[in-house]
C-alpha cells in the first residue's frame, strides 16, 4: 500500500499545483477587470462619488472606546469640504464631488499587513481585504458607498507612533490609522483626506527616505519666489516644505491644498 501511495504521489501534485495556480489567475483576473471598472466609474467626476467611513478600535483601550462612543458626523465633514473646495478651482463639473457619510463602529478590525510583507503575502491580504470590506457594506441596506474607509483609531496613551495607513485604488479601499483624541483631529482629517486620495488613484509626493516634499510636484506653491518657506501643503506630500531639509506638519487642512499632479491622477484635469 505504501508503495501505491509512494507512486501516486507525484501524479497528483502537479494537478493540485496546477488546479491551485488555475484559480488564483481566475481571482487576479477578475479583481484586475474590476479594478478597471472602479477607477472609470470613480474618476469620471459626472456623479457624486459616496464614501463610507467605518470607525473601528484598533486596540482594547477604554479610551479608545469612550472616543469611539461620541465619534459624529462633524468630526470628518471638513474632509468634503475641503474636496469640494479643491474641486471647483479646478473647475470640476459636480457640485458634490465627495460625500463622506459616518456609519457605526466595526466589532473587528481589518485584516492586518504585516511591515516588510512579501508579494503573495500582500496578493493574499489583499483578498483578505476585499472579503473584510463586503461582508461590511453588506450591512447597508442600500445607498451603498462606493469606497470604503476603515478608520482604526488608537489610544495615543498606548501608541506614540501608527502604523503606517494604505489607500488602495485596487478595491477603492482604505485602512486609515488614527489617534483617538480630540486634540488630533485636526490631524486625523489630513490623514483620512490623503489615503481617501489614494483610493482614486493619487500617488504619494514625498521622498520615502527623508520624508521630504519632492520638488515640484509635492509643492503647493512650486513657483513661489523665495520657494522657502511654502505657506501651504501639498496633500500627498504631507508635510509643509520650511527649507530646502526641513518640513512641518500642516495644522489643518485648511494648510492643504491639491497640487496639479495630483489633480490629473485622479481625473480632475485632463492629461
Amino acid at each position: 500500500m505504501s508503495l501505491v501511495r509512494h507512486l501516486r504521489l507525484p501524479y497528483y501534485l502537479p494537478m493540485w499545483r496546477v488546479l491551485r495556480i488555475t484559480v488564483l489567475l481566475l481571482v487576479l483576473l477578475v479583481v484586475a477587470g474590476q479594478a478597471w471598472l472602479d477607477r472609470f466609474s470613480t474618476t469620471r467626476w459626472q456623479h457624486t462619488v459616496f464614501v463610507g467611513a467605518f470607525p473601528v478600535s484598533a486596540d482594547a483601550s477604554t479610551a479608545t472606546a469612550r472616543y469611539l462612543a461620541q465619534l459624529d458626523q462633524s468630526r470628518i465633514d471638513e474632509v468634503g469640504e475641503f474636496l469640494k473646495a479643491e474641486a471647483q478651482r479646478y473647475a470640476v463639473s459636480v457640485d458634490e464631488p465627495v460625500e463622506l457619510q459616518l456609519y457605526p463602529t466595526l466589532t473587528l478590525p481589518p485584516p492586518a499587513l504585516e511591515p516588510g510583507a512579501g508579494v503573495f503575502t500582500r496578493i493574499l491580504w489583499s483578498l483578505k481585504l476585499r472579503y473584510y470590506r463586503s461582508r461590511a457594506l453588506a450591512t447597508i441596506s442600500r445607498g451603498r458607498p462606493k469606497i470604503a474607509l476603515f478608520l482604526l483609531y488608537h489610544d495615543p496613551a498606548l501608541t506614540q507612533s501608527l502604523p503606517h495607513s494604505a489607500g488602495l485604488q485596487r478595491g477603492l479601499t482604505a485602512v486609515v490609522h488614527l489617534f483617538a483624541s480630540r486634540s488630533q483631529e485636526a490631524q486625523n482629517r489630513i490623514v483620512i483626506t490623503h489615503e481617501l486620495l489614494h483610493t482614486f488613484g493619487a500617488t504619494d509626493k514625498y521622498d520615502l527616505a527623508t520624508g521630504l516634499p519632492q520638488y515640484p510636484d509635492g509643492f503647493a506653491e512650486p513657483q513661489r519666489v523665495p520657494r522657502y518657506p511654502q505657506q501651504l501643503a501639498e496633500i500627498m506630500a504631507g508635510r509643509l516644505p520650511l527649507s530646502a531639509t526641513d518640513a512641518s506638519l500642516p495644522g489643518s487642512l485648511e494648510d492643504e491644498r491639491v497640487g496639479p499632479l495630483t489633480a490629473r491622477q485622479i481625473g480632475w484635469v485632463s492629461h
